[in-house]
């Protein structure tokens, strides 16, 4: 069976707007301008498109599992249902402990398992340093959006998920024979 190459998104502030610590309210859950776009663009060009995504809130009692499940239904909705998978991590360190919770790997080692990906060939997107610790772990490159500056100068950087897109897509092309 052949390797499927994968771009692993980030929730929060790549797919949807961050709303302060916690999203989790469905009337103020807003997707980002851009990112259907984005995700059709990917989809097109055979990427699998996975959320990996913290979801401490439910640990802490802040909000339910299936508040989560609706706010991940409208993405979908929102999205044409263009997204492959969801995982997400529902433990906080002063809860109950997670090796699935970023800046670990489980979730994005799991999903490769799975799916049969090619790390050499897929890509984290995350809005913050520990999206990218975690996709560096397993083994998958990695772009930064929004607000918040790579720690390694060479770390890619895009303003948004359509920027990040334009970014793997370049990135992939074959150089002209």
């Amino acid at each position: 069976m052949q390797k499927q190459k994968c771009v692993f998104l980030d929730r929060d502030g790549v797919l949807n707007r961050e709303m302060g610590d916690y999203t989790y309210k469905l009337d103020a859950f807003e997707v980002l301008p851009g990112v259907p776009q984005a995700l059709q663009i990917l989809k097109e060009h055979g990427y699998l498109l996975i959320v990996i995504t913290n979801q401490a809130g439910i640990a802490k009692g802040l909000y339910t599992r299936s508040e989560v499940l609706a706010c991940h239904q409208k993405l979908q909705g929102q999205c044409q249902g263009i997204i492959d998978a969801i995982y997400f991590a529902p433990g906080h360190q002063t809860v109950s402990a997670s090796l699935s919770r970023k800046p670990d790997s489980l979730m994005l080692e799991r999903a490769i398992a799975k799916y049969n990906i090619d790390p050499a060939l897929s890509w984290m997107v995350g809005d913050t340093p520990r999206d990218m610790v975690a996709g560096e772990k397993a083994g998958v490159q990695t772009i930064l959006v929004g607000e918040h500056h790579a720690e390694k100068a060479h770390a890619l950087q895009a303003k948004d998920l359509l920027e990040a897109t334009r970014f793997i897509l370049e990135s992939t092309k074959k150089p002209a024979q």
